[in-house]
């Protein structure tokens, strides 16, 4: 068995929370050689919880000579930082978005295959117990599906991380605040055109590419299993200052209709996340627990009837956990050369969805 050395870059939330302690967890996998963050008080925390090396950059990261880097800095570095990765003969793991536009996602793709590397994008939910058990039971062709329904209520990360030790940045320099502030608006105008106001930049970078892009991964993903082709992009709409977003797809030439929600609800500790499919006879849904909470199941949840009669049933597979599963996902197709799951291909896929529901959103007429 082959140990990799890895290193991650962005030590935020989702590395304090899930990276850094499940690669840790996963010691005949990987050797976590160390973190970069430019937060020397991010820094400080996870030397002193994780008794890891820290850098202030990744060229100090890069000179330890590392196998694999996963990245999960702030997503307007993404693209830089998986090209420089690959253009050194790095495997990458970067969390979603890959990037916020095609054409990026495109030269990334271009890289990856000059490298002959291994790219894999954090999308935890392909690697869901519940999930791929829920692929199993979708029909062929999409016989009988009716409807796609997916709903998420989000107040973000901090009822579910308040048990966590973690800290957040705050003495990040000013220069470099405004620096990410500069290509954001610069990638976002790339992907969607400068004539984004607020509500539609928020909510295209939070509601849809931060959020919804999961659930977009994950029906792409039940469609294929179904083998049912792409469809037409009706609506889209951001609300709520960005905090909403929404879309509608019709499916099979429109026999069918896949609706989407996201909405924040700041001050609300509660979270919800459901995937439900229904066909003539019978429903599919997936209930998703806060991706804060370890180890616990998705429900999978399958309705029918007879007549009258109601019948619910659960399936429970096992009580494994996605975050962990798709790091060895990861190392398997390294080191194994095991198909990638979360491709390059899918995230760009992923992207023209939700930059085709901001174009709508953007066509729509706003109140002065």
């Amino acid at each position: 068995m082959s140990r990799l050395r890895i290193g991650v870059i962005g030590a935020g939330m989702i590395s304090q929370v899930e990276h850094i302690p499940n690669i840790l967890h996963l010691p005949k996998f990987f050797e976590l050689i160390g973190v970069v963050d430019p937060s020397a008080v991010a820094r400080g925390f996870i030397g002193e919880r994780y008794g890891v090396a820290t850098w202030d950059n990744a060229e100090q990261l890069i000179q330890m000579k590392p196998d694999a880097v996963l990245i999960a800095a702030p997503d307007f570095w993404h693209a830089e930082l998986v090209l420089r990765a690959l253009s050194l003969g790095l495997h990458v793991f970067c969390e979603k978005p890959l990037c916020y536009g095609p054409t990026e996602v495109e030269t990334i793709r271009l890289a990856r295959d000059r490298a002959a590397r291994v790219v894999q994008v954090g999308y935890m939910k392909r690697f869901d117990p519940s999930y791929e058990a829920a692929l199993e039971l979708l029909p062929p062709g999409g016989k009988g599906l009716r409807y796609i329904s997916v709903e998420v209520n989000d107040p973000d990360a901090w009822p579910f991380v308040a048990h966590h030790p973690h800290v957040r940045a705050t003495d990040l320099p000013a220069s470099l605040i405004e620096e990410g502030r500069l290509r954001q608006q610069q990638q976002v105008a790339a992907a969607v055109g400068p004539t984004a106001d607020t509500v539609i930049f928020r909510g295209f970078v939070s509601a849809y590419c931060s959020s919804l892009v999961h659930d977009v991964n994950a029906v792409h993903g039940m469609l294929d299993r179904m083998g049912v082709v792409d469809g037409e992009v009706c609506s889209g709409e951001l609300f709520a200052s960005g905090d909403g977003g929404s879309g509608t797809v019709r499916l099979l030439g429109g026999q069918a209709s896949w609706h989407m929600v996201h909405l924040t609800v700041p001050h609300l500790a509660d979270y919800r996340e459901r995937i439900a499919l229904y066909f003539d006879d019978w429903m599919l849904e997936l209930i998703f627990p806060s991706p804060w909470l370890n180890h616990q199941p998705t429900e999978l949840l399958l309705h029918r009837s007879d007549g009258l009669a109601l019948t619910t049933s659960q399936v429970r597979v096992n009580f494994e956990e996605a975050y962990l599963r798709e790091l060895e996902g990861f190392w398997s197709s390294i080191v194994n050369g095991a198909p990638v799951r979360n491709t390059v291909e899918q995230a760009l896929r992923d992207q023209q969805l939700l930059c085709a529901m901001a174009e709508r959103a953007m066509s729509v007429t706003r109140p002065a």
